[in-house]
């Protein structure tokens, strides 16, 4: 034996690794020696070679069943080991090599199960206690999951297991792993966004006030990680290559469409609000004429500007994903320009409020400018909605001025 009976396990290990590797270069150096004299009796110098191999077994099975069942220390052993041995002529999958494959796949099984419980329960308390700080691409949860995701699939890999059967087994369940991970973790984020999108602004509601939480873009900027990683860690390198990324792709897409709209609907409900203000000012209303002693010039129209301008610069600044965030814009922009539209519609029959054009010529003038410097196309600015919204606040303009 190699060990003092009295050894710890892990120093039992690193005395057979280093045993291992005293025995390759041993091997390695009667190779070099006698592998041209004994050319005619090659079948010979194999079979000593696993005779050699085989009274190593001995050891290498007694060491390994000494190790806690959580003990990972033996697996640098079988690196070493079927490193040397699937790139041998003679010994790649002889009877040393089955032997050590059929040793090691359980440990294998058990460290993926082990793995696949820690990464689950990191998930489960890790967003209980996340504070969405933002951290690299996405927060400090995230980031463990999806690094703790990629370290398995790189050490399984590393190992080259020698049975292509369980190696390709071992790829697909570690891909559906990975799948189910990101959607546990996509899940946990969007039950977090649902909360969080309804707060903001001093007293958060639908006031003008309302500043879209910064911890929302940082849970955009989960998903949106999210979604590039699970090319790497979901897609097969042999069978079906998008088995398992596609599901989870179009799963996370959905995801983020979800989140858009919630992101859009929150911002269109402080428009909401100001145009209900407005609507207080109708002609023959009973508090327009109350409203007016006030003389207001367009005060509602300036903190809707500046509820815009404060959440398109925080959607700019904190979401990562530029053509993901342009879109956003797109779409509220045209929801914007269409809710004005239908306002502006239910009172055809009616001269607008000097106060109600004053407030709707500025949120449609200076909006427009502000969508266009966060780069929203012309085309999409200039649509017809707007082109009649701006026809119908320049006839009432002239009302107005004839009056």
């Amino acid at each position: 034996t190699v060990y003092n009976s009295d050894d710890s396990p892990r120093k039992k290990v690193e005395d057979l690794i280093h045993l291992a590797e005293l025995c390759i270069e041993l091997l390695q150096q009667d190779s070099e020696h006698y592998r041209e004299a004994f050319q005619q009796y090659n079948d010979l110098l194999i079979e000593h070679e696993e005779i050699f191999w085989s009274l190593f077994a001995v050891d290498m099975e007694h060491v390994i069943d000494q190790q806690p069942i959580e003990s990972w220390d033996s697996f640098p052993l079988f690196q070493l080991l079927n490193d040397y041995l699937r790139t041998h002529e003679s010994l790649s999958n002889g009877r040393f090599h089955q032997q050590l494959r059929d040793t090691f796949a359980p440990l294998v099984v058990r460290y993926v199960d082990l793995m696949e419980s820690c990464i689950a329960q990191s998930i489960h308390k890790g967003f209980e206690k996340e504070n969405w700080k933002p951290k690299a691409r996405g927060c400090a949860t995230s980031e463990d999951i999806l690094w703790k995701l990629d370290a398995l699939q790189c050490f399984i890999r590393d190992l080259h297991w020698p049975d292509e059967i369980f190696g390709e087994h071992l790829e697909k369940r570690l891909k559906q792993m990975a799948s189910d991970m990101i959607e546990a973790c996509a899940k946990r984020v969007w039950r977090h966004f649902e909360t969080w999108i309804k707060k903001g602004g001093l007293i958060g509601g639908t006031s003008s006030d309302y500043l879209l939480p910064s911890e929302c873009c940082v849970m955009i900027n989960v998903i949106l990680d999210c979604k590039v990683q699970a090319l790497k860690l979901c897609a097969l390198h042999s069978g079906d290559l998008h088995q398992y990324h596609t599901r989870i792709d179009e799963y996370l897409e959905k995801i983020l469409s979800d989140m858009s709209k919630a992101l859009i609907q929150k911002l269109l409900s402080v428009l909401d609000s100001i145009l209900k203000k407005l609507s207080r000012y109708d002609e023959g209303s009973f508090f327009a004429q109350i409203l007016s002693l006030t003389k207001p010039i367009n005060e509602d129209g300036q903190a809707y500007v500046s509820c815009v301008n404060a959440n398109l610069e925080q959607l700019r600044q904190k979401i990562s994903d530029e053509i993901f965030t342009l879109t956003i814009f797109e779409e509220w922009y045209r929801q914007q320009t269409h809710f004005i539209f239908m306002w502006l519609g239910e009172r055809t029959e009616i001269s607008l409020h000097s106060y109600q054009l004053a407030c709707l010529m500025l949120i449609v003038k200076k909006t427009h400018g502000s969508f266009e410097l966060q780069g929203v196309q012309e085309k999409d600015l200039n649509s017809q909605l707007y082109n009649s919204i701006m026809q119908r606040l320049h006839f009432e303009e002239t009302a107005n001025a004839v009056k």
